[in-house]
């Protein structure tokens, strides 16, 4: 019968030797299963801090937890705590956080590692004939060491509850304490604020009463006061109505300035013009004489030319009259 292959991870097949023998496959191995190379580094980081850490607080294995008894909660009671205990509170209780700390830390990674653990031992049966089989007695083993955990957590749990009413027990031990020795201080700070009240109710009645007695004396001020303002309105009311009078005065004295000015620069204009007119007549009767001159001189030009041409005729009339008598003369001799 054909199989097909699986479509899971590929399966491995390493030696059941230990868990941290089996992450630690050789390079050529690690090559093929890519998948598994980041689970084997947390796991390895897991692997050899639990062992670490559980030396340095002094809390066992993975492996010892499983049988070992869980670490016995400090007493918790409501006896009186000594002077001494509250003061080596803080160090004490900075101590216990730590070791809470430390042991969440621990349970944490035991998860994480179980987790880890069955989530490889799941992958491996996926190569085996009964997958679920093998899948169940994984998750058996894994609900053990769970089981096992969640016990130590709900322990631990429990102590930190216990730790924190002995921490809250103490803290109101202390406060009760600081209050008692404060009882005196108190008193007297008591004491002092009524007297400072009683002498400033003292004060305050002392002041309203001198207020009382100057109440007349404040009446006659605030009338004399409004009277002062009301001959300061009545004052400034006759500056503003003088104020319009003189500013009607010089608004008409202006006007007056305008007009005059308006009839200077008018007769001004008129006398320019006139001028002008008197200039252009002058110019005109200069020009007629001139023609007149002109036009005489031409009429006396042409009168010797024609009294010179009327002699030149008469000369030669003269002239024919010698020539015909001359003729006749001539003829009759």
């Amino acid at each position: 019968m054909f199989r097909c292959p699986p479509k899971t991870l590929t399966t491995s097949r390493f030696s059941a030797v230990s868990p941290l023998a089996r992450f630690c496959a050789p390079a050529g191995v690690a090559r093929r299963f890519t998948a598994l190379g980041a689970i084997c580094t947390i796991a390895l980081s897991f692997g050899a801090s639990v062992p670490a850490l559980a030396q340095t607080v002094g809390v066992p294995g993975p492996l010892d937890l499983q049988g070992a008894p869980a670490v016995q909660a400090a007493p918790a009671g409501n006896a009186p705590l000594a002077a001494s205990d509250v003061a080596g509170a803080p160090g004490a209780q900075t101590s216990q956080q730590n070791d809470f700390d430390a042991r969440q830390q621990v349970l944490d990674r035991r998860t994480a590692e179980n987790n880890y653990q069955f989530a490889v031992a799941q992958h491996n049966c996926y190569s085996t004939f009964f997958v679920n089989h093998c899948i169940g007695k994984a998750r058996d083993k894994m609900r053990v060491v769970q089981a096992d955990i969640r016990r130590e957590q709900l322990a631990l749990d429990d102590e930190k509850r216990t730790a924190h009413a002995q921490q809250r027990d103490q803290q109101a031990a202390l406060q009760r304490a600081q209050d008692e020795a404060n009882a005196p201080q108190r008193a007297a700070n008591e004491a002092a604020s009524a007297q400072a009240y009683e002498q400033k109710q003292r004060q305050h009645a002392l002041d309203q009463a001198q207020r009382e007695a100057e109440a007349p004396q404040r009446a006659a001020n605030e009338q004399a006061y409004q009277e002062k303002q009301r001959q300061h309105a009545l004052a400034q009311a006759q500056r503003e109505g003088g104020q319009s009078q003189r500013d009607a005065n010089q608004a008409a004295y202006d006007q007056k300035q305008a007009n005059y000015q308006k009839q200077l620069d008018e007769a001004r204009r008129q006398g320019e013009q006139k001028a002008q007119e008197r200039a252009d007549k002058a110019q005109r009767f200069q020009q007629k004489q001139e023609d007149a001159a002109r036009h005489k001189a031409d009429v006396e030009e042409r009168q010797k030319q024609a009294a010179g041409k009327a002699q030149e005729k008469q000369q030669q009339e003269l002239q024919q009259q010698q020539q015909l008598k001359q003729q006749q003369q001539q003829q009759d001799q």
